[in-house]
């Protein structure tokens, strides 16, 4: 039974969870509780309520009520939630629903969203196929009035195509889709900023150049990111993690490829260790969406964060990966330009 990042799975339980990774164990698909049945909830479908769940509920909720969504992962050493696949009802897929949507785009929303996909097949040239559409409306539950649109380009390539080229239309005065307001980076500013690694112009600078948000009619969009299935590699549990310490390193990025992916990876050379032991970086990690595009290819960049050994089980191979994003505010870790000049 296979899913991977941006699928939901709606489970016998009448649960809706998100999946959070691409490899998971052989008897459950690793994801998190994102919407639980509710008499008095704000969401509805085919006759029945839900609420949606953040972070806190959705633990609270699973440890009174499903504690076998819960299990002990080996590899993080924490309690993780995923699905048992006895439990799995339907995996709902990105794609499948894009297809259902294009076929019958029954209110406003639903159009803007074959508007979004319409625009990276002219443009980019994407075939529908390596289109989906994620978050609230996967599953059904979104609010036409309210909610957002979480598109997703499958294929690394692809996704790099749709932003590049959203990049140079958005400020195109015939263009539907738009880039996103002052306002908006100010209030994402006070939300993810807890620290001062980012003064609020070189975040607004970095977000604009990174082009993965953007405006339809008055609707946000993201432009989200997840790998074709033959470019997910690797087992769960197929590698072991040996912490090396913190580390301020500055470094060239050679190839930033996977950098929307989750985590955004950024290949790395000519490292300089500024603070911490002289040890080897072959690559930088975020765990933050902060992060995930934040530099290209051929930039000389500063990063901080807590460096890994990451070795393969079955080759005995390693590479030392630098993470950022090692907690939610990720208050002393980043990844940005040596030299920005705003």
């Amino acid at each position: 039974m296979k899913a991977r990042t941006r699928d939901f799975i709606y489970t016998i339980d009448d649960l809706f969870l998100a999946t959070t990774s691409y490899l998971h164990p052989e008897d459950r698909i690793i994801s998190f509780l994102r919407y639980i049945p509710d008499s008095q909830g704000e969401r509805s479908k085919n006759g029945s309520r839900y609420s949606k769940v953040d972070t806190q509920q959705a633990y609270q909720f699973i440890k009174e009520k499903y504690p076998e969504y819960l299990f002990d992962s080996g590899v993080t050493g924490e309690k993780m939630m995923g699905v048992p696949l006895d439990k799995v009802s339907e995996i709902l897929r990105p794609e499948n629903r894009l297809q259902e949507i294009i076929a019958n785009p029954d209110n406003e929303l639903l159009e803007k969203v074959v508007k979004v996909s319409d625009f990276f097949h002219q443009e980019a040239g994407i075939d529908y196929k390596y289109m989906g559409v994620s978050g609230s409306i996967l599953p059904g539950l979104y609010d036409p009035q309210v909610s957002d649109i979480d598109f997703v380009i499958f294929g690394l390539e692809n996704h790099r195509n749709a932003v590049e080229n959203f990049s140079r239309l958005k400020n195109e005065p015939e263009s539907p889709l738009k880039g996103i307001s002052s306002e908006f980076w100010d209030w994402l500013y006070d939300k993810r900023i807890k620290d001062s690694s980012l003064s609020i112009e070189e975040f607004k600078w970095y977000e604009n150049r990174k082009s993965n948000r953007g405006v339809i009619n008055g609707v946000l969009f993201d432009i989200l990111c997840t790998r074709n299935w033959d470019e997910i590699k690797g087992t769960y549990g197929g590698t072991d993690s040996q912490s090396l310490g913190v580390l301020k390193v500055e470094c060239i990025v050679t190839d930033a490829l996977a950098s929307y992916d989750n985590p955004a990876v950024y290949k790395v050379d000519d490292v300089k260790i500024l603070e911490g032991p002289e040890l080897p970086v072959d690559e930088l990690a975020s765990f933050t969406h902060t992060y995930a595009g934040q530099v290209r290819e051929g930039e000389k960049v500063l990063a901080q964060g807590k460096l890994e050994k990451i070795t393969d089980k079955s080759t005995g191979q390693s590479i030392n990966r630098l993470v950022v994003g090692t907690t939610r505010e990720s208050v002393g870790e980043y990844i940005k330009l040596k030299d920005l000049e705003i």
